[in-house]
């Protein structure tokens, strides 16, 4: 998504009283990767008392593991 686009839905979130980070579409919310890993390329999802790994790979794919 482009730094535009980025900002666009930014505002929509927040005209909608949301988190600016946290845009719709379809109806469904949607998070920025970049807000989710920022400098790193490995995060942790803590989901029902499991860790799971988000990273990020050399050819920008996503890769979830538990």
């Amino acid at each position: 998504m482009t730094e535009l686009n980025q900002t666009h839905h930014a505002g929509r979130a927040e005209a909608e009283g949301g988190d600016p980070r946290l845009a719709q579409k379809d109806g469904l919310p949607r998070l920025s990767s970049r807000v989710l890993f920022q400098a790193a390329r490995e995060i942790i999802i803590e989901h029902d008392g499991a860790d799971y790994r988000l990273r990020l790979t050399a050819n920008g794919k996503l890769i979830l593991t538990k």
